[in-house]
């Protein structure tokens, strides 16, 4: 044991200067000082005889030497200085353009650069990481000379190959959502970005395909211009839609139907409570008015803007623009009842401790003729588990006397919570999620039809079973509620890039992983930066 350690204290030992600092690099050096905290080096090089940068003939006759001075990375928290002492070399060949020119050192200098090759390797990696100002400040951190000017510089875009990837994937990401896009595009196979593209217009990215011949299989989204663009450049090319959009697109479909038959999952609810709940006798109130509460005024002066607006025989996209509405709100505003409209306003206030008790403090209010305790009901739901104050009890009770008091609520569940209990698999539902889900299948027949089929396509897209595409989109046609059959007809527009989508093995799950990443560099340099910029981080941080 202590022959092996004496052994590796004796090879430490016998390293140089040189093997220390310049492990493998052609240089000797000949001192070393400590200057005002600054380590300074002093070397020579040692290389072989240069080659003339333009005809690339070896050199044979020195014309002259000169000192060059080179930034090194850190030593011990103390700024490193080389200065490195060249050869000027004179080129023989008389049909070169150039007399003469200076030895480069393999691993240390580089031409027109006064930092060493190590050193800007630091810095473009700290650039490529953090872009120009956070990088900035990092390097004052590390003792590194390099403003945020010098660091971008040292960026510079990779070579886009002449032909593209055999899978190519291509997907939209956001400069500004709402207003600008650019297109990312992807090699499937290797999983890197190949190129970004300045919008996501068919014709960019028709361009693109038409200078990069090669691409076998596009692997997209739903995008209509992309479609376009592969269609007129690529024929030949098996396009294959994107796996995930189609059980994103699928919910929307659900929840929709959902929406337009809450009315069912209310009334059976209702019918249950009435038949629980024992009849009392009526007492006269003040007749109900809604409560005046934000989201209903806002409902109501909607309502009459729009309709004031329509009487005008304004068109809709005229009223989206004059109201900044979207087309969707202002055709639901002139189609819906005020009082429906003025319903689902209640409904969207959010559900207090006290709802579930609204139906006992009525029912007990309405027993007692109104001569009842707010005291004694706050004691008696507390005992049945109420976890609020007493304020919010009074507060009900002096609703109920002055006849502004809301309408108790179904507990019916939410459209959104309906499509999730749909969308996962059957064995991730707990007991009382498959109880409560067949009361809504019970409650109505559209929700249960739209429930099978989104459930088989889920089949379809989990299982690859593409074949049997063409059927599930004949019995959706058949039966199925109305947004059901709008997602199958969807379907049948592009129904060989949905077919290949359900049966290749190829998606487009590392392109939203690469767009995940964009947004990332994005946002950290958003509005500071062109995008010839962006693209570039984004190939030189995204390329591995």
């Amino acid at each position: 044991m202590r022959d092996r350690f004496g052994s590796v204290l004796l090879a430490v030992a016998s390293k140089t200067v040189e093997d220390v600092l310049f492990p493998g690099i052609d240089v000797r050096v000949e001192g070393v000082s400590d200057s005002s905290g600054i380590l300074v080096v002093e070397a020579v090089s040692t290389a072989r005889l240069g080659r003339c940068p333009n005809c690339r003939k070896q050199a044979r006759r020195v014309h002259s030497t000169y000192q060059r001075t080179l930034d090194e990375r850190p030593l011990g928290g103390r700024r490193v200085i080389i200065r490195l002492r060249v050869r000027r070399y004179f080129c023989d060949r008389r049909s070169c353009s150039r007399m003469t020119f200076v030895e480069q050192v393999p691993g240390l200098s580089t031409r027109y650069r006064r930092s060493s090759t190590g050193l800007a390797g630091w810095l473009r990696s700290i650039a490529i990481e953090l872009g120009g100002r956070p990088a900035a400040r990092l390097c004052r951190r590390l003792r590194l000379t390099a403003g945020r000017t010098r660091l971008l510089r040292l960026l510079t875009a990779p070579a886009v190959p002449d032909r593209a990837p055999r899978v190519l994937g291509v997907d939209e990401f956001a400069f500004r959502k709402g207003c600008t896009y650019g297109t990312v595009l992807v090699d499937v196979e290797a999983g890197r970005v190949v190129d970004v593209l300045p919008d996501r217009t068919s014709e960019t990215f028709a361009a693109w395909l038409t200078d990069h011949p090669g691409a076998e299989i596009i692997c997209r989204d739903r995008a209509t211009a992309y479609t376009k663009a592969v269609r007129e450049t690529a024929p030949n090319a098996l396009e294959v839609a994107d796996r995930w959009h189609l059980l994103q697109n699928l919910p929307a479909a659900v929840e929709k139907t959902c929406h337009q038959h809450r009315d069912c999952l209310r009334k059976r609810v209702e019918e249950e409570t009435a038949a629980e709940v024992p009849e009392v006798t009526p007492m006269l109130l003040p007749p109900a008015e809604p409560p005046r509460t934000q989201i209903i005024e806002r409902t109501r002066h909607r309502y009459e803007d729009i309709h004031r607006l329509l009487e005008k025989r304004w068109t809709i996209s005229a009223i989206a623009r004059r109201l900044n509405l979207d087309r969707k709100t202002v055709r639901r505003f002139r189609d819906t009842d005020v009082d429906q409209l003025l319903a689902s306003a209640r409904e969207c206030r959010p559900n207090g401790v006290l709802e579930p008790f609204k139906a006992y403090l009525n029912a007990r209010f309405a027993e007692a003729q109104g001569q009842v305790s707010g005291t004694r009901l706050f004691l008696e739901i507390q005992a049945r588990g109420y976890r609020g104050s007493r304020q919010g009890v009074r507060k009900h009770l002096a609703a109920l006397r002055t006849g502004t008091a809301e309408p108790v609520r179904a507990d019916i569940p939410s459209p959104r919570k309906i499509t999730s209990w749909i969308m996962r698999p059957r064995e991730t539902l707990t007991e009382s999620q498959n109880e409560r889900l067949l009361q809504v299948r019970l409650a109505c027949p559209d929700i249960t039809r739209a429930c099978d089929l989104a459930r088989a396509f889920a089949d379809l897209v989990r299982h690859q079973r593409g074949y049997l595409l063409l059927e599930w989109i004949r019995q959706a046609k058949q039966d199925a509620p109305k947004p059901m059959k709008g997602f199958a007809g969807f379907l049948r527009q592009d129904l060989d890039a949905v077919t290949a989508g359900l049966t290749l093995p190829w998606s487009s799950g590392v392109v939203e992983g690469h767009v995940n990443r964009v947004k990332k560099l994005k946002r950290a340099m958003y509005g500071r930066a062109s995008f010839e910029l962006l693209r570039t981080r984004i190939l030189t941080r995204l390329e591995g």
